[in-house]
């Protein structure tokens, strides 16, 4: 079966373990040493004070809408998700804002808003590939 979204191609060594952790259904993050600051897209140097001494943490995988927009139309001819849906930039609790999209809400405007609460929610595409989306933050306790 044909995954409904472009598969990335990971290949830079440095994005290695934010790949392997989606497949365990973990949203990693890289952190710097030196600063502590996390940061996301996966590089070698920390883009905030640029130091080498990096480590890897696992986010909490929650966050907030920091901006979005309905797609009406695909952006891709690969992209099977039938329209209208959500691109997000989310905020993660960490820090690091990160390009996704909303899933599990009606794509109005008036069912979303910037600043909402959002968590983590994984798609697996294939074998090697796993994508972080988000849906609205649950209530505490109220289940997957």
């Amino acid at each position: 079966m044909e995954p409904e979204r472009p598969l990335p191609h990971p290949i830079t060594p440095e994005a290695t373990p934010f790949w392997n952790g989606l497949r365990e259904q973990r949203l990693m993050l890289p952190r710097c040493l030196d600063c502590g600051r996390c940061f996301f897209y996966p590089r070698i140097a920390c883009p905030h004070c640029h130091s080498r001494q990096i480590a890897w943490i696992e986010a909490s995988g929650r966050g907030r809408l920091h901006a979005f927009e309905i797609a009406h139309q695909p952006m891709n001819r690969a992209f099977k998700v039938k329209p209208p849906y959500v691109l997000a930039m989310v905020e993660l609790e960490e820090g690091p804002r990160m390009m996704s999209n909303l899933i599990d809400v009606e794509p109005d405007p008036r069912a979303i808003r910037c600043d909402m609460p959002v968590e983590v929610v994984f798609e697996r595409l294939t074998e090697e590939i796993t994508l972080p989306l988000f849906r609205p933050a649950r209530p505490a306790g109220a289940g997957p």
